[in-house]
């Protein structure tokens, strides 16, 4: 008798596990979240989003501005991303970004998107688009660069929270006009807008001699030049996805101009003593990554427009 009850409470526990299985909703890993990103640029450029897994209270923005999905880039997706994609897959937190150029009205755009995603569910959308990208951009939105898509080998990923601190210290670094703050790699490469605006091997012709002397520096003597001392502040910074296998953290910071800063003294640069600033009071709202490989800072990819002077983010 006693054995016919074990083997009853056994059978009820195993059909309890089992149901339990079944009813609990699987996590969504890496694979997951980049095909969930996949059938999200799908649907935008079809202007067609009845296919997707949305939560019934989903939230959208784009360009900090809550919007319904359909309108905003939906509205003239013409084309979807070709070679050059980037993804940041945290299925820790559930989210996803994707960085890349798309083409609106047949004219390309590059997009910084993120998705927030819950029990299979679309609960957040978030698109930052730069609609002025310059002709001579595009040869660097073409293909991404080799670390911004290549994992991180195991032994020289850095942990979750110091890979947040390291992001999180290229802020300060322009803050406080010091590059000692961030620990850049020494083949540290920043691109803004698809420009590169660090490391430059070859000066851009179109830029003044001053530009091209400090574009010409990597990132942390440029950081030294003081030439971003004109940012006031970088709040909120708001680094919301941290992809451990690939080594990317995904972020959009607010960058704070209260104009006050008129003219830069620049240091450790011969010939060039300042550059004038003639713009301000402005925000400006930024998608931004970082490939950070044995804790230092190597790749750095940004898009960015501009805002009226302390303008929210739309997810404060």
């Amino acid at each position: 008798m006693k054995n016919l009850i074990a083997a009853a409470r056994l059978a009820f526990v195993l059909l309890f596990l089992k149901f339990a299985a079944w009813a609990a909703p699987a996590k969504c890993d890496r694979t997951c979240l980049v095909a969930i990103m996949d059938r999200y640029l799908s649907a935008m450029v079809k202007h067609d989003p009845s296919g997707l897994p949305l939560a019934p209270k989903y939230k959208y923005t784009e360009n900090t501005a809550t919007v319904p999905l359909g309108d905003g880039l939906w509205v003239g997706a013409s084309e979807g991303p070709a070679g050059f994609k980037v993804y940041a897959a945290d299925p820790g937190s559930g989210q996803v970004g994707f960085f890349g150029p798309v083409k609106e009205f047949g004219r390309p755009v590059l997009l910084a998107l993120r998705l927030k995603v819950v029990n299979g569910k679309i609960t957040e959308i978030e698109h930052v688009v730069a609609r002025m990208i310059g002709e001579a951009a595009l040869k660097n939105l073409a293909t991404p660069r080799p670390g911004l898509v290549t994992p991180v080998p195991p032994g020289e990923r850095t942990p979750r929270g110091e890979m947040f601190k390291a992001a999180d210290s290229y802020f300060d670094s322009i803050e406080h006009v010091d590059g000692s703050l961030a620990p850049f790699a020494d083949d540290c490469e920043r691109h803004e807008n698809g420009g590169q605006t660090t490391t430059n091997k070859v000066p851009d012709p179109r830029a003044d001699p001053a530009t091209q002397k400090i574009n010409a520096l990597n990132c942390r003597d440029q950081m030294n030049t003081h030439n971003l001392a004109y940012i006031t502040r970088i709040r909120p910074r708001r680094l919301l996805i941290i992809d451990e296998e690939y080594g990317l953290v995904f972020g959009f910071p607010m960058f704070v101009h209260r104009g006050n800063v008129r003219s830069i003294k620049i240091a450790g640069v011969p010939g060039v003593d300042k550059i004038p600033m003639n713009f301000g009071p402005i925000n400006l709202q930024a998608g931004e990554i970082f490939k950070i490989r044995a804790g230092k800072i190597h790749e750095i990819e940004a898009n960015g427009f501009l805002l009226p002077y302390n303008a929210a983010s739309g997810w404060q």
